[in-house]
């Protein structure tokens, strides 16, 4: 089962330890002391083994002798300019699984390799309209849509176990919170992930390796009371203006892990990179005005199996911070001294007015003219979602060649299966302000 982590990191602790079947939190760029050694080969037989290496080393290439290759559409006269940010998190709670329903409903381990959630908390092979509608959400704005999109890892061949705490995700588990309440649950949910942090923190530090039971006296035990008194802060608050929630205690304890937990697939294996920022933007059409996008709408962005169905619907996803405007390329960048890696996703946004999903999972949702940026006939425009993924990937793995995204085992980590998938669940509130912004020019932060 995978597990769902009300976890945060910080800035300074943006990598998962992992091997086969594990991934650990570690204390970030500081103990990746090993970065510079060869990547191993972890998995046994024939083409896995050779996939636990890594990406091709020719997949890589140096941002800078790449020559500008972005051109957008001119607006025309009434082009939409203005822009809607949804403030959905980088997946601290740690919400990852191999599934996509979407592409594959109903199939476990559909994907083959890890996906990076944010937004709705449900998420996974199971959903379906009614269960997303349910679920809870890390968007700020209430948002429950489902944004993903495959993971990120270094490997470096480090096999040291790191101690982690595996919390239960308390957010998940509220009921609607009134908003006289709101200020008051989110600090306390912040405060909760800034607790497990701190105690991450000193879990990595090893501070008492003779005792075994230190960890779990000086660090978990403790732990479980500080989230004992921070949920219950939060039920009182909810309590003053709705029905008080029960039970909610029980999602006080944590467990103490040794790098347990079934985050690593054959072939995708190594430390997952969180994202140190994730933007997630609407955008208008530089031939118009948008429309409302139906609630369920699926939508997908490039092609996981490039390999075997061609580069149709690929799409070149990979940048540097600085280059957005300039290079998008279908390899792995190397990007020069105090530049970032970056993955650019934009959506297909010219929707048939009619259905949320096509047998395809294409066909009812297309890219507009890339020369005009109109819909063809029959097709009306919607708010384009734009996902951009920033990595701070030390420049020597990247010069080593010892980054990839996850993938299907034929594409060998291949940068051009690169794809992203975004299911909407936005009230008809939201919508209509986030129509409404890109509409009339302004740019909107939610």
């Amino acid at each position: 089962m995978i597990l769902f982590r009300d976890q945060h990191v910080p800035r300074d602790m943006s990598l998962y330890k992992g091997r086969s079947l594990a991934v650990k939190l570690t204390a970030g760029l500081l103990g990746l002391t090993a970065l510079g050694a060869l990547a191993v080969a972890v998995s046994s037989g024939g083409e896995v083994s050779a996939l636990a290496d890594g990406a091709d080393k020719s997949q890589f290439v140096d941002i800078t002798k790449v020559k500008p290759n972005v051109q957008r559409p001119r607006p025309g006269k009434g082009a939409t300019t203005g822009t809607f940010t949804v403030n959905c998190g980088r997946n601290e709670n740690g919400h990852f699984n191999p599934d996509n329903f979407i592409a594959q409903p109903g199939v476990r381990n559909g994907a083959q390799h890890l996906h990076d959630y944010v937004g709705n908390l449900s998420t996974d092979a199971d959903s379906t309209d009614g269960s997303l509608e349910r679920a809870g959400t890390t968007c700020r704005n209430g948002d429950r849509s489902a944004y993903f999109w495959p993971v990120v890892r270094i490997n470096d061949g480090d096999e040291d176990e790191a101690k982690t705490v595996n919390c239960p995700d308390v957010a998940s588990k509220l009921p609607k919170v009134p908003d006289q309440a709101k200020a008051e649950v989110d600090r306390n949910l912040a405060l909760l992930k800034t607790q497990i942090d701190e105690a991450n923190t000193r879990l990595a530090k090893n501070e008492n390796p003779r005792d075994p039971n230190f960890n779990q006296n000086a660090i978990v035990g403790p732990l479980k009371d500080k989230r004992v008194a921070t949920i219950d802060r939060m039920a009182i608050a909810i309590g003053r203006n709705a029905e008080r929630p029960q039970g909610l205690d029980k999602l006080a304890p944590c467990k103490l892990e040794g790098g347990g937990g079934e985050n690593e697939l054959p072939g995708n294996e190594g430390d997952i990179q969180r994202p140190e920022t994730v933007d997630l933007t609407f955008r208008g059409s530089p031939a118009g005005k948008v429309v409302a996008m139906p609630k369920f709408l699926r939508v997908l962005y490039g092609d996981a199996k490039v390999t075997a169905n061609g580069t149709k619907n690929a799409r070149d996803s990979w940048t540097c911070t600085g280059f957005e405007d300039k290079v998008l390329i279908n390899k792995y960048p190397v990007c020069p001294k105090g530049s970032k890696v970056k993955r650019v996703h934009d959506f297909p946004s010219c929707w048939d007015g009619r259905n949320t999903d096509s047998k395809n999972h294409r066909d009812h949702i297309v890219f507009p003219d890339p020369g005009t940026g109109k819909c063809k006939d029959g097709f009306k425009a919607v708010p384009q979602l734009r996902i951009s993924l920033t990595y701070n990937i030390p420049r020597e793995v990247q010069q080593q060649g010892r980054y990839a995204v996850d993938s299907f085992p034929e594409e060998k980590h291949n940068p051009f299966s690169d794809h992203d998938d975004f299911a909407n669940v936005m009230s008809q509130q939201i919508m209509s302000r986030l129509v409404d912004c890109v509409n009339t020019g302004r740019k909107c932060r939610e």
